[in-house]
């Protein structure tokens, strides 16, 4: 008999509400790409535009108590894990009232409410925080999953390994999910990984691992309440392997001088948006009307985000240390 928690409840609310989350985490995406040409945003940004089914998917197999640790691309990431877009906004801006408090800005985003612990700037450094946040609910005897997001340029590092050995041996309580775009930065995947199928990597440790379409948000919701389940029955690490696309480039910096444009456009198609809304379409499960609702609520949504930012404060300059330890003089 399978288990009613692993196979998604395709019910019209449900579909509606997945939908919505992912336009969600696009416009507000969109509005950071232009706020940020307006400099209200400034330092690193990276978007995540084209890769919203894999937050949104995963998100659903997720409960409060779960932990989830993020990339530097994380703004949907956050959105889709209930991070309030006001302050997530705000946290862009560098104002006070961001989640952060202002001091992490685009890459570095903290939100302890729902256990979402970042938000990294190091490639593959969220890999060794979720073998210690998995190790620390292993040893409490909690039932909780850390859900550990990454792009496969972390497969290149170190600590990718180490992390996968130790969660495997010690069968720690992670959700590893791979976001494979198919560039690490502006590096093409098969001209910096001999071996491109990056769940493979995982296998080699006696780690159960698939592959799935990460423009599908039903699969990808699929996989991940698949693998929380056996997770949370005590089965150890499970690896998932997204295949995704990012529609811009790795950062506002980069000039995407490293593929084609054309090739860009090919992929808009079948984008997690755009695919997902057909399907809705064409089996009549969502009307015009509904469509239209959704991108009136979230259009409002990122205006008050975008007024609640604007509204913010900076820091004051006296309390620029407060927080940090500092070396006594010598």
């Amino acid at each position: 008999m399978t288990d009613p928690a692993i196979k998604p409840h395709l019910t019209r609310e449900h579909v509606a509400e997945l939908l919505r989350q992912m336009v969600r985490i696009r416009r507000f995406e969109e509005k950071c790409v232009e706020l940020y040409q307006r400099e209200k945003i400034r330092g690193f940004l990276h978007v995540y535009i084209g890769e919203e089914a894999i937050a949104v998917g995963i998100m659903q197999a997720l409960a409060p108590a779960d932990t989830v640790i993020a990339t530097y691309r994380e703004h949907g990431h956050a959105i889709a894990r209930g991070v309030p877009m006001t302050t997530l906004m705000a946290e862009m801006y560098g104002k006070q009232e961001g989640c952060s408090r202002g001091r992490g800005g685009s890459m570095h985003v903290f939100d302890a409410k729902t256990r979402f612990y970042g938000g990294n700037a190091i490639v593959g450094g969220g890999l060794p925080l979720a073998v210690g946040t998995a190790l620390a609910d292993a040893m409490q005897k909690r039932p909780s999953v850390t859900a550990c997001f990454f792009g496969e340029g972390a497969a290149a590092e170190g600590e990718f390994h180490e992390s996968m050995n130790l969660a495997a041996l010690w069968k720690l309580p992670v959700l590893f999910v791979c976001e494979n775009n198919l560039y690490a930065m502006g590096t093409a995947l098969a001209l910096s990984e001999s071996e491109t199928d990056i769940h493979h990597k995982a296998e080699s440790y006696r780690m159960p691992a698939e592959v799935v379409d990460g423009m599908d948000v039903v699969a990808v919701e699929a996989a991940a309440r698949k693998a929380v389940v056996a997770i949370r029955a005590g089965a150890g690490p499970h690896f998932v392997e997204c295949r995704t696309y990012r529609f811009r480039g790795h950062s506002m910096f980069d000039s995407e001088l490293y593929r084609d444009k054309a090739e860009v456009e090919r992929w808009k198609p079948h984008g997690p948006i755009e695919r997902f809304g057909a399907w809705l379409r064409q089996n009549d499960i969502l009307h015009e009307a509904a469509f239209q609702a959704i991108e009136t609520e979230v259009a409002a949504e990122v205006e008050a985000a975008v007024a609640f930012a604007e509204a913010g404060t900076w820091e004051p300059v006296a309390d620029l240390t407060k927080h940090v330890t500092l070396e006594p003089e010598s």
